[in-house]
């Protein structure tokens, strides 16, 4: 068990001191090539030699996230519109985590537990957290393994200590998802080892949850197979370097005219999901 424990450790997954840890991500999800009626927008990229990625400022207290709207076809389990009741515990966060974010400043991040990270379909979904008469939103970042409860969110500290005294060690909360306002366009990174023969990209900044990406190949749209760390795969190097379209679980599709492959580099777009 200690070894388990080591691995999703090294992993960047949620650990807690006093969790015996068993669990794991199930496998990542089968993808298809079915495709929905969406609003498409296109833009280009501006240009930048060597972009850098930064984390997401949380809204401030002048800013108060719109609630999601119900009406998402491409919604997981965690659904525009539904409040859950369920525990908060917390550990120490840098932003980084099974998401595969980078670390960052920006310390409201939360560890979705693992029946609702759902193979990384949550990661980069905000949710506004209630208790004690307090409020807070909060970026998924990671993944909280079992014994992490269905429905249980393991925020980082800073974000629990904004809702109750940390010895607490434990809370009731509920919690929506919410489409905040954010400054920040969508970024695009491709994964370390990327080239024209295989490639993983990775949506970033996103203000509604991502439901799928595609790559243009050969005059057509593919859609591509999403990862438990949070990186759509193209195995056969289909579309790397091509244009992409991402879409969000309302249906709402970005198409990003063709970036250059460039691992590790966060490539930004002018490109935002719309709020709802």
């Amino acid at each position: 068990m200690v070894v388990a424990a080591s691995a999703l450790a090294i992993a960047g997954v949620a650990l807690r001191g006093n969790a015996d840890v068993t669990g794991r991500a199930v496998a990542a999800a089968i993808a298809t090539t079915t495709t929905t009626s969406t609003t498409t927008t296109t833009a280009t990229p501006p240009p930048s030699s060597t972009p850098q990625s930064t984390p997401s400022a949380p809204p401030t207290s002048a800013e108060q996230p719109v609630a999601a709207a119900a009406g998402a076809p491409l919604a997981g389990k965690i659904k525009p519109g539904v409040t859950r009741n369920a525990p908060a515990t917390f550990y120490t966060s840098d932003g980084g985590g099974a998401c595969s974010y980078d670390p960052g400043p920006d310390p409201l991040t939360v560890a979705m537990n693992w029946s609702d990270y759902e193979d990384s379909k949550a990661c980069g979904a905000y949710v506004l957290v209630r208790a004690n008469g307090k409020s807070i939103t909060v970026r998924v970042t990671n993944l909280c393994p079992a014994p992490c409860r269905v429905g249980q969110l393991d925020l980082s500290r800073e974000a629990f200590a904004r809702l109750a005294d940390p010895q607490q060690g434990e809370i009731p909360v509920t919690w929506t998802l919410v489409s905040p306002p954010l400054q920040k366009k969508i970024s695009v990174r491709y994964k370390t080892g990327s080239s024209q023969y295989w490639c993983g990209i990775q949506v970033i900044d996103h203000r509604n949850p991502v439901a799928r990406l595609e790559v243009q190949a050969g005059g057509q749209w593919k859609e591509l197979r999403r990862m438990e760390y949070n990186y759509f795969l193209s195995e056969n190097g289909a579309g790397c370097g091509g244009a992409l379209a991402v879409t969000d679980i309302y249906g709402e599709r970005l198409v990003v005219n063709a970036l250059q492959v460039l691992p590790d580099v966060a490539q930004p777009t002018s490109l935002q999901f719309a709020a709802r």
